[in-house]
């Protein structure tokens, strides 16, 4: 606490320094404006700063610029004959760098006056229509307790469990950690969080620099047919450009890091970014004395470059290094240590795409490269080792996609990707008897070469009020049985009135074995694809034009789950979060026996309540969800999941005083999850295995953001205070072999953070 609060004063007394110069009082909006289907900039688009009269029309190239525009965060009202106007907003203007912008607009299926139809704030996706939300960067960075990661913000939304605090794992609707889809800039990467989970996506913080993340899309069911291989969700992250007038930067202390941003021209057609980002917890835990010792960097690099006027090349790279160090100097520490699954991990993602516009659509290839090497490890308090594995995962991805217009409001898709896979597995496990009672032994090596293939065909109508898609996916991987798999889908989407929608989506979503779980045993190279079937229904209504609210709700049916022909009891739905190692039996590596003899079924309804930022200078989400999940295992007894939270609650908010202060806060409230309780000796029955849950986990948050401006750069400043009233979070019980006592875990209290960043 005292490393924080000095740098608390330190910064506190920076903007002093500078206080008596005067701040230039505008700044400058660049952007682009583009039918959204088809990315054809349209020409004429009319641009006007809300709440003023400054504006512009976008030209041949559907460009615009919006010079002395006054410094502070504005909206821009678009509008384009023949499309829906719509609102851009959280666009923050700053002395340090134009305000850059990119605006999709969704072509109108109603012929009306333009003047009769109103702005609206929020978009939807044709093939998304439901279960879909669209976050800018502001509304991601401003989260308290999001400790500015693309991945937390998201933990808010409805239908999304929090299972441990500190914890980046997505459980969508009563699904896995391992099911979800990341895409960041048409690139599938396997996870994009530090010390990741093998075969699952979880961490505890996202390696994806959220100052060049443009806008984020988080689907939590019901998507449309380019999407395969996952069964929950698909977040897709849409990269901004560096800057084309200069070169410029910016560096940033906060949380749990510090980092230097660059970016500016490349040549006259194109941009470049870049960022290297470090860790500081190593430096605290060391001075507080800590035996786990966590330490990573992050990189990002992209280049855009605009061939011709119909032509644009994306060269994008990024990469995580994480390394965990053991210090055993003393028997608590080793004792402590032994607890403990460490974690070193080398990440690495590179992809290249050509988009060329069609008179009436747009292509896509994307060649993309993915490698993650693992080393985890574990050892008992006399240093002798538990577990080992040395792995690595190495896709290479060939991916076409294809949009047309083939009618009036009707879009044919069409797509291919082929990968080649590459893995191997060295695994060692000492022969040792979980807390159930099941032994457990594995010595193992495993090499293998791969082809992951799939094709989809999608066609999507607009016929006045009533939209409806129309799809299936074709999936294939070589080293399993039943290779191919057939994924129809189906969504639609009735405009009740000028105000209210119904929606509704019904398919089969399909995902292979994790690679990790192939390699440990020969019986499990028999498996098949896991299938989940959605069936969603939902109703929304438009209170005005900056607030919106909804209600959806859904069944999950899956089936042909993993689980466990040792553990009869253990479905692998039912593992992949938190750290794991010898308290959860290593069952989320795959290592028994398995066979697709489970099944599952989630349900629940799910209101979401969001205020846009506008002219009323605030904004909020409220999210309501109850969910059910449970799963059977081989030994044909249904019981809950273990990430069943029944009742989650997210109140987040904010107010906008001036164009330098902005406070928000956040409280979340989830019900208890299910977990085994341990007997006197620490031994846990499978006939209780879920049957209790923990203590119901609250927390507020409360965010203060300050923005400073000194001639031709800017400094933003806030404090984060998580846990404010300081109630630990509170977590499964765990058994303490040296006390021989069940102790409730929980993470730490009231954490306060503070955030600088200096833009130039």
């Amino acid at each position: 606490m005292k490393y924080y609060i000095l740098l608390l004063i330190f910064v506190s007394f920076i903007p002093v320094l500078y206080s008596q110069q005067n701040p230039i009082e505008t700044g400058i909006i660049k952007g682009e404006v583009l039918d959204r289907a088809t990315k054809e900039p349209l020409i004429g688009a009319n641009i006007l700063v809300v709440g003023t009269t400054i504006g512009s029309s976008a030209d041949a190239g559907g460009q615009f610029s919006i010079s002395r525009v006054p410094i502070g965060i504005h909206s821009l009202r678009v509008t384009a004959v023949g499309y829906t106007p719509f609102i851009a907003t959280d666009i923050i203007v700053t002395v340090a760098k134009p305000a850059e912008v990119k605006i999709f607009l969704d072509e109108s299926t109603i012929l009306v006056d333009e003047v009769q139809v109103t702005a609206s704030y929020f978009q939807t996706i044709p093939d998304r229509p439901i279960s879909n939300l669209i976050q800018s960067n502001e509304e991601i960075r401003r989260i308290p307790g999001g400790l500015e990661d693309v991945v937390r913000a998201i933990s808010i939304l409805p239908g999304v469990a929090q299972v441990q605090a500190g914890r980046n794992d997505l459980i969508i609707r009563g699904g896995a950690p391992s099911e979800n889809l990341f895409i960041v800039d048409n690139i599938e990467v396997p996870n994009i969080n530090h010390f990741g989970t093998q075969g699952a996506s979880g961490g505890p913080l996202s390696f994806v620099n959220l100052d060049y993340v443009q806008q984020t899309s988080f689907s939590t069911g019901g998507f449309g047919v380019q999407y395969g291989d996952k069964l929950s969700s698909v977040l897709t992250l849409d990269l901004s450009e560096g800057r084309k007038d200069r070169f410029g930067g910016k560096a940033t202390i906060s949380a749990s890091q510090f980092g230097l941003n660059l970016e500016g021209p490349v040549g006259q057609n194109g941009s470049f970014l870049f960022s290297a980002r470090r860790s500081y917890l190593d430096f605290i835990f060391k001075a507080a004395g800590f035996g786990f010792v966590p330490e990573y960097w992050d990189f990002l690099g992209k280049i855009n470059y605009q061939l011709s006027k119909s032509d644009q090349l994306v060269i994008l790279g990024v990469s995580a290094l994480d390394d965990t160090r053991l210090i055993n100097d003393t028997p608590d520490k080793r004792f402590d240590n032994s607890q403990v699954l460490g974690s070193n991990q080398d990440q690495f993602i590179g992809g290249i795409s050509w988009r060329h516009l069609l008179k009436h659509g747009f292509t896509t290839i994307s060649l993309g490269q993915t490698y993650v090497d693992y080393e985890y490890m574990q050892n008992d308090s006399l240093l002798n080792p538990i577990f080992k594995t040395s792995s690595f995962e190495h896709e290479s991805t060939l991916r076409g996609d294809l949009l047309t217009h083939v009618a009036e409001h009707a879009e044919l898709s069409i797509g291919v990707q082929f990968k080649a896979v590459r893995f191997s597995n060295d695994i060692f496990l000492a022969r040792q008897t979980t807390s159930f009672g099941d032994t457990i032994e594995m010595d193992a090596l495993y090499k293998s070469k791969a082809v992951k293939a799939s094709a989809y065909l999608q066609f999507s109508q607009g016929i006045d009020l009533f939209r409806f898609t129309l799809g299936g996916r074709i999936d294939y991987f070589d080293l399993i049985k039943d290779k191919f798999v057939f994924a129809p889908r189906f969504s639609a989407v009735y405009a009740l009135t000028p105000l209210m929608n119904l929606s509704a989506s019904m398919g089969r979503y399909y995902q292979a074995p994790s690679y990790i779980w192939l390699a440990a045993n020969p019986i499990n190279r028999e498996l098949k694809h896991t299938g989940a079937d959605h069936y969603i229904i939902g109703i929304d209504y438009m209170i005005q034009a900056d607030t919106k609210i909804s209600v959806e709700a859904y069944i999950k049916k899956y089936f042909d789950y993993p689980a466990s022909l040792t553990r009869t009891y253990l479905v692998l739905a039912n593992t992949g979060a938190g750290f794991g190692g010898s308290q959860e039996g290593f069952a989320s590596f795959g290592l028994d026996p398995l066979a697709n003899a489970g099944k599952g079924r989630a349900r629940g309804i799910e209101f979401l309540a969001q205020k846009k930022l506008s002219e009323i200078p605030c904004y909020g989400t409220v999210s309501i969800s109850y969910n059910e999940s449970e799963f059977t295992a081989i030994d044909g007894v249904t019981r809950p999941s273990s990430f069943d939270q029944r009742w989650i609650i997210n109140l987040g908010g904010g107010y906008i005083l001036n164009e330098k202060w902005e406070f928000s806060t956040k409280f979340r409230y989830a019900t208890g999850r299910p977990y085994t309780p341990f007997d006197a000796g620490g031994i846990q029955s499978n006939v209780l295995y879920n049957t209790f849950r923990i203590e119901a986990n609250h927390s507020l948050d409360v965010r203060v953001d300050r923005r400073w401006s000194f001639g031709n750069w800017s400094l933003t400043t806030y404090i984060d205070i998580q846990n404010i009233y300081n109630r630990k979070p509170i977590d499964v019980p765990k058994y303490n072999q040296r006390t021989g006592q069940t102790e409730q875990t929980g993470s730490i209290g009231i954490l306060p953070s503070i955030g600088v960043s200096a833009e130039f």
